[in-house]
C-alpha cells in the first residue's frame, strides 16, 4: 500500500474535492490533503484558515491527514515518502495542463506516479472559482461545499461587505 499526496489551493475545499479524497483514501494506505501556497493567486482564506477547514473538513477519514507546503510538488512528495501525486480532472480542458505537470513531475522524479481521478458527474460544474462567485452573490451553496466551509465564506462575505459599507 502507498502513501499519496492530493495537492491544491482548496480555496476553499468543495464537495468535489472530498469526494475526490474519499475515494483515494479507500485506494491508498494513506492520503495527505496538501495546501500548497502558490504566490500566483490571492487566496480568499489564509493558509491556516484553508488548513483548519480540511481538517475539520475531514476528520472522519483515519488514513487522511492535512498538511501545508511550498515549492515543486515532487520534492514535497519525496519529503513525505509519497510514491503518488493524486490530481482531480472535471473535464477534458483540466487534462492538458495536468498532463503536462504530471510529464514534468516524471521527469523530475521517475519514482513517483500521477494518478488522475475523475470527478463524478455531479461535480464536474464544481470549482472554488464558482462557489465562491454564488456565495458573493448571494447564492445558496450548501451543496458544494461541506457546512464548515460554507459558514466560513458567509463569514467572510458578511466582514467584507461591513468594510465595504459606505456611511449615511
Amino acid at each position: 500500500m502507498k502513501i499519496a499526496i492530493y495537492p491544491g489551493s482548496f480555496d476553499p475545499v468543495t464537495n468535489g474535492h472530498i469526494d475526490i479524497i474519499e475515494r483515494a483514501a479507500a485506494l491508498f494506505k494513506h492520503v495527505i490533503v496538501s495546501v500548497s501556497i502558490n504566490s500566483g493567486k490571492t487566496p480568499m482564506f489564509t493558509l491556516e484558515e484553508r488548513v483548519e477547514l480540511l481538517t475539520e473538513s475531514l476528520k472522519s477519514y483515519s488514513n487522511v491527514s492535512v498538511d501545508s507546503f511550498k515549492g515543486l510538488t515532487v520534492n514535497y512528495a519525496v519529503e513525505k515518502n509519497a510514491q503518488v501525486i493524486i490530481r482531480g480532472l472535471r473535464a477534458i480542458s483540466d487534462f492538458e495542463s495536468e498532463f503536462q505537470m504530471a510529464l514534468t513531475n516524471k521527469k523530475l522524479q521517475p519514482d513517483i506516479e500521477t494518478v488522475f481521478m475523475m470527478s463524478q458527474a455531479q461535480w464536474l460544474f464544481l470549482s472554488s472559482s464558482v462557489v465562491k462567485e454564488v456565495v458573493s452573490l448571494g447564492g445558496s451553496i450548501g451543496d458544494f461545499v461541506p457546512n464548515i466551509v460554507e459558514q466560513a465564506l458567509k463569514n467572510k462575505f458578511n466582514s467584507t461587505k461591513r468594510e465595504n459599507a459606505f456611511p449615511g
